[in-house]
């Protein structure tokens, strides 16, 4: 056992002893998503670097506080990555904390989430016993898939040391497409194109400078073979009047949609809103809103940028339609209020979650209220 290792279990045992509350923190680049954690911080940065790497196999193990980029680093060097297209919030993030928070970039609706490529964790419970969960290859699973829970559970659960992970090859084509049109005619062309056999991966509409249901700009990016990225750009520009991007100019942009740094993510140009993230079904019709939105994952994920007091409104429309809303960007980062800046939990769904959380920490010292406030 590596002295880093130690220096994580050794207070996790002194603070279920005293009952004491701890806050699991990596780099703290997604401190701002759900609600601030309470407690004396436990750093995890020190328990990094890559374990183990078969590029042939397609499976990566890597300690749970190594940086999100040297992960990326070693990965692009084989030709591969990480198909989700973790954010990386300020430019930084660790392992441990993209599987924590289980947030996905652009390609998520069309390659899955973080937790569709996690193999196997290990993690530190309450008891401050280091416990193994999953492997290395997709079918190594008897009785419950203890391994999922552990991604979006936002460290209530434990203090993840390592996570194994599936990972891809850069696919050998891309192309980026964008269209001048409005969010309604724009939700309509992507369901059409989904059903479609077009090398689809990820798209982004950008409302205008206009006002709402006004024209804004679709971006379509294409992956895959190079022959079936050629042949679906005449005919989606066919269907949708529409130019090619530059690839040059392409990538940085959709990084910066990843990473929230596109001028639409910019809070100082929302003063008294906070950002909404709403996740419904792709074949929503456009939400009749009068904030500021910006569309991915084909029509599945809605960002708005409204007042907190639209609270209410926004979760009665999601709910009609079996989707959620999540504060996603509080107005007031700091504010430690008890109302849940995810959905409530309902029956029996809060009782899974309470016996889940006192299985694996009977002393209720991680991450307190983080990812529910009963919790």
């Amino acid at each position: 056992m590596t002295d880093a290792l130690h220096a994580l279990i050794d207070p996790i045992r002194a603070a279920a002893a005293a009952k004491t509350p701890l806050r699991i923190r990596g780099h703290g680049s997604k401190d701002f998503f759900g609600q601030q954690a309470q407690g004396q911080r436990l750093d995890t940065t020190a328990h990094s670097g890559i374990v183990s790497y078969e590029p042939t196999e397609l499976v990566v193990t890597a300690r749970a506080g190594t940086p999100l980029a040297e992960l990326e680093a070693t990965l692009a060097d084989q030709g591969q990555c990480l198909a989700f297209e973790p954010p990386h919030f300020d430019g930084r993030g660790t392992v441990g904390g993209m599987v924590a928070a289980g947030l996905s970039g652009p390609a998520r609706a069309s390659v899955g989430g973080v937790r569709d490529y996690v193999l196997g964790v290990q993690l530190i419970n309450g008891r401050a016993e280091h416990l193994t969960f999953g492997g290395q290859v997709m079918k190594n699973v008897a009785g419950y898939d203890v391994t999922r829970l552990a991604v979006g559970s936002m460290g209530i659960l434990g203090v993840l040391t390592e996570v194994s992970l599936k990972v891809l090859p850069v696919m050998p084509a891309e192309a980026t497409l964008v269209f001048e049109v409005d969010q309604a005619h724009a939700l309509d062309q992507l369901n059409t194109w989904g059903g479609q056999p077009l090398p689809l991966n990820a798209s982004c509409w950008v409302q205008g400078d206009g006002a709402p249901g006004e024209a804004g700009l679709l971006y379509v990016r294409l992956r895959g073979a190079a022959a079936a990225v050629n042949a679906a750009i005449p005919k989606m520009t066919r269907d949708l009047p529409g130019v090619r991007m530059d690839d040059a100019q392409a990538k940085p942009d959709w990084a910066a949609c990843r990473d929230q740094t596109l001028p639409f993510f910019n809070a100082a140009d929302h003063p008294g809103e906070a950002l909404w993230r709403l996740s419904v079904p792709q074949t929503v019709p456009a939400l009749n809103l009068p904030w500021g939105q910006l569309v991915e994952w084909h029509g599945g994920l809605r960002w708005v940028w409204a007042p907190e007091s639209a609270l209410s409104k926004l979760r009665d429309l999601t709910q009609a339609v079996d989707g959620s809303t999540t504060l996603f960007r509080a107005t007031n980062p700091s504010d430690t209020r008890a109302t849940s800046r995810f959905e409530p939990l309902e029956k029996p769904l809060d009782l899974i979650h309470a016996r889940l959380k006192a299985e694996f920490d009977p002393a209720h010292i991680f991450n307190p209220g983080r990812l529910v406030p009963s919790l």
